[in-house]
């Protein structure tokens, strides 16, 4: 299999062709004259035929090298036209955004970050994939999606993903505020385990935080209800089903207009840490750097504290 012809060779070809002298060819694509003939020598020699004449002064084209000329031109507009296409894409307005992030993010984060990039990007196309952490990790590694909100997973879970950090928020108990626990202002640790817990879907990296937290406290999660939405949580705990376990700011309209009670854990503070993922070692495109900056400064207004190691 013969190689790919050098398109420096192209370009030196199409210029003599069009200038019929080697020394003005040589001119207008910014070589020496002993250059641009070292690369025609070296073209005529991979296609296998002669594709000049040099008369005196005046270099003629071959009817061979008429043939040539004409795929050669073809060529070098594909290639303008590759390039104009991906410096497109660069440019405010054009390409393309697919990101991942769990429906919490969705609802909360995502709205007011989007409507903000659109103004940047109005033509840009959008794609969002909703679904947990270890959904999001699997999309980015299968190249499905460019960026992923979401909580940062354990070290060993990494390995493959850059993590930009973007706020950290704190799990705690919600509940109705005629709940005995809302009476005396905590969750006494004998009853936690007697007391029907509203959790977000066991498979996720939030039912496996608070799973651990409690085992370390020697306390068993056995009775409690798995819901797959954070809405669906608040609304049994307000009707008395139980004690529902989120972040308050997930939370914020219930809690300010008293129709839910936020309420510690325990001792310890039980923390997560949000971020946008992407696969280690890609560079981000202009409109990704952009998005990334957008979720940074949307968390922020929201009043959602960032990681104290945070850039």
């Amino acid at each position: 299999m013969k190689p790919t012809i050098d398109s420096r060779q192209l370009h030196a070809f199409a210029a003599l062709a069009r200038r019929g002298s080697f020394t003005l060819a040589a001119k207008d694509i910014f070589l020496t004259q002993s250059a641009v003939s070292h690369a025609i020598k070296a073209l005529e020699e991979d296609v296998g035929t002669r594709l000049v004449d040099r008369i005196g002064r005046r270099v003629l084209l071959t009817q061979a090298g008429e043939q040539f000329l004409r795929h050669t031109e073809k060529i070098l507009r594909e290639m303008d036209v590759a390039r104009a296409g991906i410096e497109t894409l660069t440019k405010w307005g054009h390409g393309r955004l697919r990101v991942g992030a769990s429906t919490t993010a969705c609802q909360h984060i995502l709205p007011t970050v989007l409507r903000e990039f659109r103004q940047s990007y109005p033509k840009c196309v959008i794609r969002i994939e909703p679904g947990d952490n270890s959904a999001q990790l699997e999309l980015l590694r299968g190249g499905h999606v460019d960026l992923a909100i979401v909580l940062e997973p354990p070290a060993q879970g990494m390995a493959e993903f850059a993590f930009v950090p973007l706020f950290q928020d704190e799990l705690r108990f919600i509940v109705a505020p005629l709940h005995p626990w809302a009476q005396v202002g905590r969750a006494p640790r004998e009853s936690i385990e007697a007391e029907t817990l509203v959790l977000y879907n066991k498979t996720s990296h939030t039912f496996r935080l608070v799973n651990e937290y409690f085992r370390e406290d020697k306390i068993a999660l056995s009775n409690f209800i798995e819901l797959g939405s954070m809405e669906a949580i608040k609304e049994l705990v307000k009707i008395g089903i139980g004690a529902g376990i989120l972040a308050p700011w997930i939370a914020r309209a219930e809690l300010e207009n008293g129709s839910l009670v936020s309420l510690p854990l325990g001792p310890k503070k039980l923390r997560r840490h949000w971020g946008v993922a992407h696969l280690k070692g890609r560079r981000l495109a202009l409109g990704e750097e952009t998005f990334v900056g957008l979720c940074a400064s949307v968390t922020e207004s929201l009043g959602l504290t960032a990681p104290r190691n945070a850039a």
